[in-house]
């Protein structure tokens, strides 16, 4: 950085820095503190392209522009909130660098926070970067400190044999959490966060478990709620989708329940073709000077703060199966809800 200023080379310039930005809470402020000295906060993108997907940009397009949901989008309706981004890929080449980081910090402070807050943020004042980051930034400000206890590291089997990985590594290929976030609309709803490789699947989803009727007027045998709350899910991958279940009768005689869902598919679309690659947006974002989509350092270092207990103190690895869901304990971890993946009902297929 400082030979960039020394050379001159920073005037009208625009730095793009991919992640990670540090790998704890003094690495990140030494970080943003030389960037500091020679770039002014307004020629800074430091990039994260899940924020650059059509489908994380249309949960603030869902929550914002339709006052059907809006009303509901808080503690009094909603049971608790899942993010879940399992990989089926390996390390691979990668190894040193993981070595490094882990799934935690390449993963979890990264991506999976940054959607947690654009989830969980309150109506910015416009649409424009300041407004955007002050309300993601209050979230960030609003997080408790993670609970340890409440965390699951694992490592799939067979990692230690990788080049470059020590044979007693304890490094975590798969890390699952709960965090909370204490604010008046959130306070007391659990946000369980997971991610991992060599998992069963890959996918990308936000899952929204509203709470069940207060009292059932329904039968014993009818079906409600036997396959747990209604959900709002996202689909995060380049195929965006949205599906909302909720139960409803069977036809015929009685009083049979089942779930069904509403489902939205992109490629049903006639704007499907103009979707643009997570990257090709936010580098374009960058070259006009937009920071919408970007993190700055104030959210970035208060994140390293919250994640400070579990840095300094994580649990052991646990070894899982490759092709599974991760270790066994994270049932517990979420008990007495269930993961919404593995989906016992799939999407449909759209033609």
């Amino acid at each position: 950085m400082k030979t960039l200023g020394e050379a001159r080379l920073t005037e009208r310039a625009r730095i793009v820095m991919e992640k990670p930005f540090g790998t704890d809470l003094p690495s990140a402020r030494r970080l943003n503190a030389g960037v500091q000295e020679v770039f002014d906060d307004d020629q800074v993108f430091r990039i994260d392209h899940f924020l650059g997907k059509e489908a994380a940009q249309n949960i603030l397009a869902f929550r914002f522009a339709n006052g059907l949901f809006e009303p509901i989008w808080n503690r009094e309706h909603i049971d608790h909130i899942q993010i879940d981004v399992p990989e089926t890929l390996s390390v691979g080449a990668r190894a040193a660098f993981y070595e490094q980081t882990g799934a935690f910090r390449d993963m979890v402070v990264t991506h999976l926070f940054q959607i947690l807050a654009f989830v969980a943020m309150e109506p910015p004042t416009a649409l424009e970067p300041r407004a955007i980051n002050e309300e993601k930034n209050k979230v960030f400000r609003s997080m408790q400190p993670i609970d340890t206890s409440q965390v699951v590291r694992g490592q799939y089997e067979g990692y230690c044999w990788g080049d470059g990985v020590a044979p007693d590594s304890d490094t975590e290929t798969f890390v699952a959490l709960r965090c909370e976030i204490d604010n008046w609309r959130w306070a007391g709803v659990p946000f369980y966060l997971r991610t991992g490789k060599q998992m069963a699947e890959g996918a990308r989803i936000v899952s929204i478990a509203f709470r069940e009727p207060p009292k059932s007027m329904f039968p014993p045998g009818s079906g409600v709620g036997a396959q747990g709350p209604d959900h709002l899910t996202f689909d995060l991958a380049d195929a965006s989708k949205l599906s909302l279940s909720f139960y409803g009768k069977q036809p015929g005689p009685g009083m049979k329940l089942d779930e069904l869902s509403l489902q939205f598919a992109l490629h049903e679309t006639d704007n499907a073709d103009g979707v643009l690659e997570a990257y090709e947006r936010l580098i374009h974002d960058a070259m006009s000077g937009d920071q919408t989509l970007f993190t700055n350092a104030e959210g970035i270092e208060r994140l390293w703060e919250v994640s400070a207990p579990l840095l300094e103190g994580p649990p052991p690895v646990e070894l899982y199966r490759v092709g599974s869901w991760g270790p066994s304990a994270i049932a517990d971890l979420i008990t007495p809800r269930t993961w919404r993946l593995p989906f016992e009902r799939g999407w449909r297929q759209h033609r």
